[in-house]
């Protein structure tokens, strides 16, 4: 008999964080219009973001251990109430003298309970699916996370501009707490791990097996991993520092070319999740390979167009559509990759090998957009200089990796 999709468990988890993700999207929207409208420095909130990501980094493989060896529903219902009083917390202290302080912490605690969201909720999905539902369910999750991200910026701005900050971070308590509600009737089998050990010890354990079995007893795991990180590496490295420098510096565009561009991505990422749903069963593990050279392939005609003797409206709406194909593809081969990782891990050890691609993932994109930073700066005259070989790279890339993926698709 086949599984249906949609148990109430996994209902229960998608409006969960259907929610979740809004109040997270409207509440950093909020912040970050609050902290440029009162110091004016974007560079003030850029060094807020980028300490508040250490925690995640750091943290995130405990996450997973946290994840193994506890109620999982408990844990995503602990969390999210957790946000909740946090923000509650951070609204009653913000007094103006002290806000940039206030929304500092918050953020950190943000990071830091998110660091234990993350894995634990990637770790749900194969408890609560199986067979290709587990790929269609993390397609649905990316398409809820990319529909929040391209509905919460507008409506985030319009009660900001409306109303101010603290009723934004009072709408997110509101999700938080709604998430967690939602949470509460999840039903997960959980079986305690009975443990004599000290915590040291257990954490050395943990880490030790997971790791033993990742490098030893599934190494097609780690390929997996390096080339969903390596494919990171361009893309975003691409997108996040290339599309603004081109639409704004190199092309001369003013803001609201770029707010189409950004929004056309978030469609685009809509798109390649409902395509990867759509594609589970079909798509074969085999082509994956195909799928990662195709990457490369929407890459080259973004070069492509510098060299044409066309004006800047032609080449924005090149860069536009190669860039959104991009998006659409990396977002397939993501949840693949991803679904394919759950897949091969037990139940046991599936916490902490998602907390492994969380934070690798989370490491190489800002290693991407520091290397694509210096490379568009050193060839802003010649942006096909960076654009033709990385699509060039890619496809490379993708082409050497058919025996692994035909490999892979024979043990399944």
């Amino acid at each position: 008999m086949t599984q249906k999709l949609f148990t109430k468990n996994f209902t229960l988890l998608i409006l969960g964080q259907a929610t979740s993700l809004f109040g997270n999207f409207i509440l950093k929207l909020a912040l970050s219009m609050y902290v440029l409208d009162v110091t004016g420095s974007a560079t003030i909130f850029a060094g807020i973001l980028s300490i508040a990501t250490i925690p995640t980094i750091l943290l995130s493989p405990f996450g997973g251990i946290l994840s193994d060896r506890s109620n999982r529903r408990n844990i995503m219902v602990v969390l999210d109430t957790l946000s909740g009083i946090s923000v509650l917390c951070a609204v009653l202290l913000l007094s103006g003298r002290n806000d940039l302080t206030v929304i500092s912490v918050l953020l950190v605690i943000l990071s830091v309970l998110g660091a234990f969201e993350t894995p634990n909720v990637q770790a749900c999905i194969p408890t609560m699916l199986t067979g290709d539902n587990i790929t269609k369910g993390n397609a649905v999750v990316n398409q809820v996370a990319s529909l929040s991200y391209l509905v919460a910026p507008m409506l985030g701005s319009i009660l900001y501009s409306v109303f101010g900050l603290k009723p934004v971070m009072y709408a997110s308590i509101v999700c938080f707490f709604i998430t967690a509600l939602f949470e509460c009737f999840i039903k997960l089998s959980y079986e305690h791990l009975t443990n004599n050990q000290n915590v040291f010890s257990m954490i050395n354990q943990d880490i030790t097996s997971s790791v033993r079995f990742i490098f030893r007893e599934q190494p097609d795991i780690v390929k997996m991993l390096l080339l969903a990180s390596i494919s990171r590496f361009f893309v975003m490295g691409i997108t996040i520092v290339g599309l603004p420098y081109i639409v704004r510096t190199i092309l001369g565009l003013n803001a609201k070319f770029y707010g189409a561009a950004e929004s056309s991505l978030a469609i685009a990422t809509i798109l390649g999740s409902i395509a990867a749903g759509l594609l589970t069963g079909k798509l074969k593990t085999g082509k994956l390979s195909l799928l990662l050279a195709s990457l490369g392939v929407f890459i080259i005609p973004a070069g492509i167009a510098f060299l044409l003797p066309i004006n800047a409206i032609a080449v924005y709406v090149v860069n536009v559509i190669s860039f959104c194909g991009m998006q659409i593809i990396v977002s397939i081969f993501s949840i693949f990759a991803v679904s394919l990782i759950q897949q091969k891990t037990p139940n046991h050890l599936i916490g902490k090998v998602m907390a492994y691609t969380s934070t690798i993932t989370l490491c190489i994109q800002p290693i991407g957009q520091i290397v694509y930073g210096f490379l568009f700066d050193g060839f802003s005259g010649t942006i096909y200089y960076v654009l033709i070989p990385t699509g060039m790279i890619v496809c490379a890339i993708g082409l050497l990796t058919t025996g692994f993926f035909r490999d892979m698709e024979k043990e399944q």
